[in-house]
């Protein structure tokens, strides 16, 4: 559901009212419920009369249906009504009320003289035991599969709906041929102990009573707004250049998308610019024939007879080109000279996907230059070091002239650098410890008494 109250196929919540079992945002999202029609009319006041003539009510999942108000009463979207049904009264819930329904009702070409009156607002009796019933409901279900299976029957029981009031269980079902099923209705009258009511229905529409997640990532088209099911060809596949592949082309239902009639129009209004698929082009390097064609690009890939390996993109106004200058019965140009000239797109892999190395710890630069240098060169450094100081007592005469201008702190800084170029310091440094990070451990002293026992 859009407006993520989670509540699809519960007939007994309203999405429509903001009590506690409604929805909580219940303005943006109206009616939010399958197959729900927006009243883009809500707000305009009827300049006639005020009264809700007819009303479209909901039941489980996808089946709404009209009844005609009779008794005048001030309906809104979202309450709960009972009405007449056949034995008995049923209970749903008003989903569209004012002129939209005429409208719908128009659309959909249902007479005015058959509908089922509306009783009442529904008493709190009433919705206690229709709810209730909603409860057994997987139950039966569950239940009527094993009886169904019993039989060997190849039919599939897809959902159960109670009536308001009991009186009736209406069992909706599948199957790929005709289904003998008069010994499964005295089972079933024999346990649920009701009236039974058998519907067959399609593939489609059990998704859209089911409902569930295509493999676009949305919900289905045919639980949600989808109201008609045309038929579905495989030519919207080829017209769409799209590979023909059951297992991407089929949707939940097991047949094709619905989603394939929705850009075909498109589609062929596109291709009526395009040349025959089946063109062949009569060249100076012999004769070519079509491969594939893009819609989105405009452009036909062609390739010899001789050499059916390379391809060649041209665009469809050069191949009105080619096939004028055959009709003429000449031969047209190579395709070479027709073929787009595009700039080769240089690619940057910032991720380095394609580097098969790219986990393995390369080995660090060797940051002792003067090690790898040879031998001449470290001397030549040397030589220059002591060529910018000649004499390192007057060096030190004007490190200690700069250090009057410059703070005590810094004295010694200086000091400490003076005796570091100084290459004649009696100082000699000491030689470092290697690092062992071992620990010390101190030996147990030895119990001669017990080494000569030992030994003896």
């Amino acid at each position: 559901m859009s407006c993520g109250c989670k509540t699809s196929g519960d007939s007994g919540h309203s999405c429509g009212t903001k009590s506690s079992n409604g929805c909580s945002s219940v303005d943006t999202c109206g009616n939010s419920y399958k197959l729900s029609v927006f009243d883009w009319l809500s707000d305009v006041k009827n300049p006639g009369n005020t009264s809700n003539e007819f009303v479209e009510v909901r039941f489980k999942n996808d089946r709404k249906y009209f009844f005609k108000n009779t008794n005048n009463l001030p309906l809104s979207v979202g309450n709960i009504v009972t009405l007449e049904a056949n034995p008995g009264h049923d209970i749903g819930v008003v989903s569209l009320t004012g002129e939209l329904v005429k409208i719908q009702m128009k659309k959909k070409k249902v007479p005015t003289d058959v509908l089922l009156k509306v009783y009442r607002h529904a008493s709190q009796k009433d919705v206690e035991v229709w709810q209730e019933l909603r409860k057994k409901e997987n139950d039966i279900k569950v239940q009527a599969r094993k009886l169904a299976y019993a039989l060997n029957l190849e039919m599939k029981i897809t959902d159960v709906e109670y009536q308001g009031d009991g009186s009736k269980i209406t069992f909706y079902y599948t199957a790929d041929s005709r289904v003998d099923f008069r010994q499964l209705i005295k089972d079933f009258a024999g346990a649920f102990r009701t009236k039974i009511d058998m519907k067959q229905i399609g593939f489609r529409q059990e998704s859209a009573k089911v409902g569930g997640i295509g493999s676009c990532g949305r919900e289905l088209c045919c639980s949600t707004w989808l109201t008609d099911f045309r038929s579905v060809n495989t030519n919207a596949a080829r017209y769409q250049q799209l590979s023909i592949n059951p297992q991407k082309l089929a949707g939940q239902c097991g047949k094709l998308k619905c989603c394939l009639n929705y850009e075909l129009d498109s589609y062929v209004d596109t291709l009526k610019d395009f040349p025959a698929t089946n063109t062949v082009l009569n060249t100076e390097k012999g004769k070519a024939f079509c491969i594939k064609i893009d819609v989105f690009k405009r452009k036909m890939w062609f390739a010899y007879v001789e050499n059916s390996m390379a391809w060649y993109d041209i665009d469809i106004d050069d191949v009105k080109k080619m096939i004028a200058i055959n009709n003429e019965g000449k031969p047209a140009p190579a395709l070479e000279d027709f073929k787009a000239q595009t700039s080769p797109s240089v690619k940057v892999d910032l991720i380095q996907e394609s580097s098969l190395d790219r986990f393995e710890k390369k080995s660090r630069p060797n940051n002792r230059k003067n090690n790898n240098r040879p031998r001449n060169e470290r001397d030549n450094k040397k030589d220059n070091r002591n060529a910018n100081h000649p004499n390192p007592q007057n060096a030190r005469a004007n490190n200690q002239k700069t250090s009057q201008n410059n703070p005590k702190g810094e004295v010694k800084k200086e000091v400490k650098s003076q005796e570091n170029v100084d290459g004649n310091s009696n100082e000699q440094k000491k030689p470092r410890k290697p690092f062992n990070n071992k620990k010390k451990f101190n030996k147990k002293p030895t119990n001669p008494n017990s080494n000569n026992s030992n030994n003896a």
